[in-house]
């Protein structure tokens, strides 16, 4: 797994590459802790190159949604894929953390109004 973090003015766009699981989860947790300490409180999370999340991928989420939301910020997901996207929705983890289509459309949430 890769993580890369882009930022598009005040929001940081953190992309993964390969999947999420048990042996990697832990790194994740950390990079987007890390992009909140450094004062980044709007994320986004690119889920495009993500063929695969297992429950401690899911965990990593939650947690950065909850520790951004601690600090006045938010977490949303983009581009998730279809197989990604059933088990959001069967942990019912969509009612939770908002997501979008496109990263595009993810980081235009946060403007006012959106």
């Amino acid at each position: 797994m890769n993580i890369t973090a882009t930022p598009q003015g005040p929001v940081t766009v953190v992309a993964i590459d390969g999947s999420v699981d048990s042996l990697n989860a832990e790194q994740l947790t950390q990079a987007l802790t890390e992009h909140l300490a450094a004062g980044c409180r709007q994320l986004v999370v690119d889920l495009a190159a993500v063929p695969y999340t297992s429950t401690a991928g899911l965990r990593a989420l939650l947690a950065a949604v909850k520790d951004s939301r601690r600090l006045g910020g938010d977490l949303r997901l983009a581009a998730a894929q279809a197989s990604v996207e059933r088990v959001l929705s069967l942990s019912g983890f969509t009612g939770i953390i908002k997501t979008y289509r496109g990263v595009t459309e993810a980081v235009a949430s946060f403007a006012p109004g959106g």
